[in-house]
């Protein structure tokens, strides 16, 4: 049948100025050709004749992005030509426009879906511009549509999506490929196909489908024997290995073996490995020496590690993690330090070696070497500007805050406090203008808290306080520690600075921490707080500071009266008269307070206004009175 001509949208009278046109291109008349064209344009938009001959008119010019842009036109107007989609998605390719070929292949594959070419083309262009999970979609059409005689492209596609999808990390996509081309194709495994197969379902622990699959397509055999023995009935397991087999596929047997408890026929495929130099196949060594430590066989695992780190290749940061990891399990607790020691010094900023390591150190008798495997792994500039270095240094931190703590060192140990609610107060400490410094007043260099005037604090430091970067380690430091650690941090910092009679310092970070206000989104925190202020106001004697304190919390609690006995201690030593208008207004709202009818009466006398304190005088006896009459009244009716 002859394939079904599209319909024009040229009208009839259009169609002879049309065919002049183009004649008029192909006697090189060009303006003429380009003038009746926009001529049918405008009396015929939809018509897609006058778009194409433009694109070819262009096209001979030199103009090829002109070309293409009326080519488009056309194509969209006559949709069902894919021969037409096709030629324009290559030339959207020759200008490097991929999202355009994608869109012209898309278009093409509308009218013929079945097309593999279309499809394969698509794909590769999507995996080019990293949509992957399009590409992987349009390469399963694929499979779908080859037939069962075209076996050899089938596995090869298959092959190389199961590669493509476990490095993505979709394994289970991945062993669904495989499967189907194990399926319908098992004649066409190959060994590459088993070694494939056998990696995913090892990366999905499912290792006895792994097993399955070596035994079946490798040659390999595992067979089970009963003992001579007529006492013992057990039975033996027996691993042939054929010879011709690739090392990989042996190496991931014994994995499966190793994984599924089955350790007899192990042993003569490890004396085999051993053999092999592992400059050349460390990385198969490691594999079963991380089998081993899964299931606990450290033994097994240490003579693969030791020659690992003995050899050039392979003597990594990663394996001699592993090595002293191993050791450590074994009770070899100086070798294994050794090893920790190993790692640190080719890995410097790996926080888990260094914990082991400090841990170790400790538990060896060996404090300042614990304390060493913890010294500070990025300076400040980093950790304004990188989330994770942020999250490591503040884990590393807690760790050896701790470790300071337990050895006494409280000037450390105040330090490593400091340190850590520095980086999460940051913007409080800039709107209570609260400078962290370093210092050797002590005769030892240490951190102290001190008080700056606001233009000190540069707007560079306020712009990077402002940033999204400050911002994304604001959440890091959050997500480390939840708001009641971080509460309990700042309490440890409190008490310890108190401890060491640096109040001045206490007032300072109260001074922060108000200024942030996740600490007390509720009310009792707040309040909390306020006590520290006032507590660490008078140690360090600013009681002008702590009137401040002590005159907000009289305001919401007039009737307690520790609270006045601290209040007439804070305004006897402050020399200040500043109390006395605070009392008389608070006794206008509170006239039977007692404690404030006594205040009110010494201010009256030390000011000299003795008939005032008079009064205050009367006062207080009647208040008395009352209350002794309401106490006599209140027992007799008990």
């Amino acid at each position: 049948m002859k394939a079904k001509r599209p319909r024009s949208k040229l009208p009839r009278a259009l169609r002879g100025l049309m065919g002049e046109a183009n004649i008029r291109f192909a006697r090189g008349e060009r303006e003429e050709a380009i003038m009746m064209c926009m001529e049918i344009i405008r009396q015929a938009p939809l018509a897609y004749e006058p778009f194409s001959t433009l694109a070819m008119i262009y096209e001979d010019q030199g103009d090829m992005e002109k070309s293409l842009q009326f080519e488009l036109i056309a194509a969209h107007l006559n949709p069902s030509d894919t021969e037409e989609w096709v030629r324009l998605a290559e030339m959207s390719l020759e200008q490097d426009n991929i999202k355009q070929a994608i869109f012209c292949y898309s278009k093409a594959l509308k009218y013929n879906p079945t097309n593999v070419r279309y499809l394969w083309e698509r794909s590769s262009l999507y995996e080019q511009v990293g949509e992957h999970k399009l590409a992987m979609d349009g390469y399963r059409r694929i499979l779908n549509l080859l037939s069962p005689s075209d076996g050899e492209r089938f596995m090869q596609l298959a092959r190389d999506m199961a590669k493509s999808y476990y490095e993505t990390n979709d394994v289970a996509s991945a062993i669904v490929i495989i499967e189907e081309a194990f399926s319908k194709h098992q004649n066409l495994v190959a060994i590459e196909d088993v070694n494939i197969a056998a990696e995913l379902y090892i990366s999905n622990n499912q290792y006895d489908k792994a097993l399955e699959v070596i035994t079946q397509f490798s040659g390999i055999t595992l067979n089970k024997k009963e003992t001579a023995s007529p006492e013992d009935s057990s039975e033996i397991v027996i691993c042939r290995v054929p010879e011709g087999v690739p090392i990989d596929i042996t190496v991931k047997m014994m994995l499966c073996l190793i994984h599924l408890n089955i350790l007899e026929p192990v042993g003569p495929m490890l004396t085999s490995l051993m053999e092999q130099n592992p400059e050349e196949v460390g990385d198969l060594y490691l594999d079963v020496a991380e089998g081993y430590i899964d299931i606990g066989e450290y033994n097994s695992a240490l003579p693969l590690l030791s020659a690992l780190v003995c050899s050039e290749k392979y003597n990594m940061a990663v394996v001699w993690l592993r090595h002293a990891d191993c050791l450590k399990a074994l009770g070899h607790m100086e070798k294994a330090a050794e090893s920790y020691a190993k790692v640190v010094e080719m890995a410097p900023l790996h926080l888990d070696a260094r914990i082991s390591l400090s841990t170790l150190e400790q538990q060896l008798g060996h404090p300042e070497k614990a304390l060493e495997a913890l010294e500070p792994m990025y300076d400040p500039d980093t950790l304004a500007q990188d989330a994770n270095a942020a999250q490591q240094e503040l884990k590393l931190l807690l760790h050896r805050s701790t470790l300071l703590f337990s050895q006494g060192k409280m000037y450390d140990y105040v330090d490593t406090l400091l340190t850590m609610l520095a980086m999460l107060l940051k913007m409080a400490m800039n709107r209570a203008q609260v400078c962290l410094i370093s210092s050797s007043k002590s005769g030892e260099r240490h951190l102290y808290l001190i008080k700056v005037s606001r233009d000190k604090i540069s707007a560079s430091d306020e712009q990077e306080i402002a940033n999204s970067d400050a911002k994304a380690i604001f959440t890091v430091l959050t997500s480390v520690l939840n708001k009641d650690d971080w509460w309990n941090l700042l309490l440890k910092a409190i008490y310890a600075l108190c401890d060491l009679h640096r109040y001045k310092e206490g007032e300072l970070l109260v001074d922060s921490s108000l200024e942030y206000y996740s600490f007390y989104d509720d009310r009792l925190k707040r309040k909390e707080l306020e006590y520290f202020g006032l507590s660490t106001a008078i140690l360090d004697k600013n009681f002008r500071k702590a009137y401040n304190y002590i005159r907000l919390m009289l305001m919401e609690n007039v009737n307690r009266p520790q609270l006045w006995n601290i209040f007439n201690q804070v305004t006897m030593h402050s020399q200040d008269v500043r109390h006395h208008r605070f009392c008389l207004r608070l006794m206008l709202k509170n006239p039977d307070n007692l404690a404030l009818c006594v205040l009110s009466g010494h201010n009256a006398f030390v000011s000299g206004s003795f008939k005032h304190a008079l009064g205050k005088k009367k006062q207080l006896d009647a208040l008395k009175k009352n209350k002794t009459l309401k106490l006599a009244q209140f027992f007799s009716i008990m």
